[in-house]
């Protein structure tokens, strides 16, 4: 009779394929580089940023002319220090993020190492520098790859103390104990998670070393001295954050927060951001859905998604059966990612990269998942992942022949090379094969929507090209710009990539009464959407225009959009005008 199948992780993938598949996720991640910043939500955090480093003010967060509170400052911090470094462009505003995204990658490989076979590692280094979100994160640039370094190397750091036990031995190669080491750095990167997104952090970092240590029946751990001075000290590491948020908001009560006075940003910090959101009680609201996650993840991991739930299923059946051969090395991977997906999927505010942040977790799930497959099985995984790649690839065909960007016969020829020469050196069934099809699946995808379809796409982008184009015009480069902006809030629309790629500075003006005080010595360079300029004619102000600038939210493609015979009618425009206060008869 024939023995049991062999399993395919016996030996790690050849050095030669992985350093070169890593090398190739690291390039696809970097083409999200090329495009600029996307609105509105990284416009807007690119906009503070850049006033703090032209301020030099690290302590005071300031959005469109107003003190502003819903995110934490480390962000803006790393973005400002970037801004100082290499000036205020797209690429300062990117390439930290990018830099914590690959901190993750090496932590997980890192922390994958210390539990599995080196291949697992190897898998799970591929699979989260393939993930759809996380290179989509690259271009389109929040907290989330800063979350994703920080809590994996938290998480890692914490388990190295656990590994280490109590023997605290001495290491030659460092001064202080190895144990004492990681806990301070286990500490800073949590406190620095804490600054960059509020309390939640603490579950990804907390929740999966507590599942472990309760499945594995060592939950004295629970009670050891070093996990309350973790604690202690990542509370200490969190300080800049309150003081920060003490000096702006708890001492000026006056100041208007929300539509109202007396608000506490310490209090936000702790309370409203996280819990407000979680229940919908706070100033922030939101409508959740708690399937929404469960669908969200089979795009935002592809091509991915499917052996990750599969991998999930797997794990959770072996803590059921309870069988030796079915337990995991470590349950810190599945307990974060559960734990964090289903805090999530109860929060009333949801957004579809919320889940980036537990990505290096789930990366170590679908690799152990796929490294224990066996021959028969790995082979079937590979062709329907195989197909997954094929319908990624066809996609990016398709949207190419679509939108018609700028340079479309190169990249379809982009599509047809890199496909072709992934199927031709990856021609066998096998772990290295399919992982290497998805890679260069994902260098398709990455490659047409950052270095063809988004810099065509986003030059609808009215407040960036205008900005550029002001700053391309002698007369109009160094005079300051008016916002024009009524009513309350932080705005939106596409002021925020004005103000952010204007070379001159600009100012936003919130009412009439306001802007006519703008005017009183000279005429304004202006720039607000069309309905908004044709108001100001009847209001009693002289308009001249400068220039019209077709406008869309790109970041919510459409069909009719993406269309290049149809897009015309999905625009609506913005003007650059010269506006003076009309003389009374």
């Amino acid at each position: 009779m024939p023995g049991p199948e062999p399993r395919t992780d016996l030996l790690p993938l050849p050095n030669r394929w992985f350093y070169a598949l890593l090398t190739v996720g690291i390039i696809l991640n970097s083409t999200g580089l090329v495009p600029p910043i996307l609105e509105p939500d990284g416009a807007l955090y690119a906009t503070i940023a850049k006033r703090m480093a032209q301020s030099g003010d690290f302590v005071n967060l300031y959005a469109v002319g107003a003190d502003w509170l819903d995110k934490p400052h480390f962000p803006f911090w790393v973005t400002a220090v970037s801004f100082l470094i290499f000036g205020v462009n797209t690429f300062a505003y990117k390439v930290p993020a990018l830099l914590f995204f690959m901190g993750s990658v090496a932590y997980t490989y890192a922390f994958a190492r210390l539990m599995y076979p080196k291949i697992v590692a190897q898998v799970a280094t591929l699979v989260l520098l393939t993930a759809f979100h996380g290179v989509l994160s690259n271009f389109d640039v929040r907290a989330e790859p800063y979350l994703m370094g920080l809590i994996i190397g938290a998480v890692y750091h914490f388990w190295r103390v656990f590994l280490t036990g109590e023997g605290n031995t001495i290491s030659r190669r460092y001064i202080l104990p190895e144990s004492t080491i990681h806990i301070l750095l286990g500490s800073l990167l949590t406190g620095c998670a804490l600054m960059t997104k509020g309390v939640f952090v603490l579950v990804p970092i907390g929740a999966g070393l507590v599942i472990h240590w309760l499945l594995t029946g060592q939950w004295r751990e629970l009670l050891k001295i070093r996990w309350y001075v973790v604690a202690g000290l990542s509370l200490l590491f969190t300080l800049p954050e309150i003081y920060c948020l003490y000096q702006q908001f708890d001492l000026h009560p006056e100041k208007i927060i929300f539509g109202g006075t007396g608000v506490s940003g310490v209090r936000f910090f702790f309370w409203d951001s996280q819990f407000g959101r979680f229940f919908n009680t706070g100033p922030i609201k939101g409508a959740g859905d708690k399937f929404f996650f469960v669908h969200t993840v089979l795009w935002a991991f592809l091509p991915w998604s499917l052996p990750l739930y599969a991998g999930i299923g797997k794990a959770i059946a072996g803590l059921v059966q309870r069988q030796p051969a079915s337990r995991l090395p470590e349950y810190v991977s599945l307990g974060s990612g559960l734990a964090t997906f289903a805090l999530f999927s109860l929060s009333a505010f949801q957004l579809p990269h919320y889940m980036n942040i537990v990505f290096p977790f789930f990366a170590i799930l679908t690799a152990q998942f796929l490294v224990g497959l066996r021959a028969t099985a790995l082979r079937r995984w590979t062709v329907g992942q195989t197909v997954i790649g094929l319908l990624l690839i066809g996609l990016s065909a398709a949207l190419l022949l679509l939108a018609q960007p700028g340079q479309v016969g190169l990249g379809l020829g982009w599509v047809v090379a890199t496909a072709l020469l992934t199927f031709l050196v990856f021609r066998e069934n096998s772990l290295t094969s399919l992982v290497g099809r998805m890679v260069g699946t994902m260098l398709v995808l990455a490659g047409v929507l950052n270095l063809f379809l988004y810099p065509t796409l986003m030059q609808y982008q009215a407040g960036m090209t205008a900005a550029r184009y002001a700053n391309e015009q002698p007369a109009l480069a160094q005079r300051p710009t008016l916002l024009y902006m009524p009513g309350t809030g932080v705005g939106g629309g596409s002021f925020w990539t004005y103000e952010f790629y204007a070379g001159a500075p600009t100012r936003y003006v919130r009412s009439d009464s306001a802007l006519r005080l703008q005017l009183q010595q000279r005429p304004q360079q202006l720039f607000t959407n069309a309905e908004l300029a044709d108001s100001l004619t009847s209001h009693g102000f002289d308009v001249q225009s400068i220039a019209v600038f077709p406008y869309y939210h790109v970041s919510q493609l459409s069909y009719a959009f993406l269309n290049r015979s149809t897009r015309s009618g999905t625009l609506s425009p913005y003007v650059l005008v010269t506006v003076r206060n009309r003389k009374q008869p």
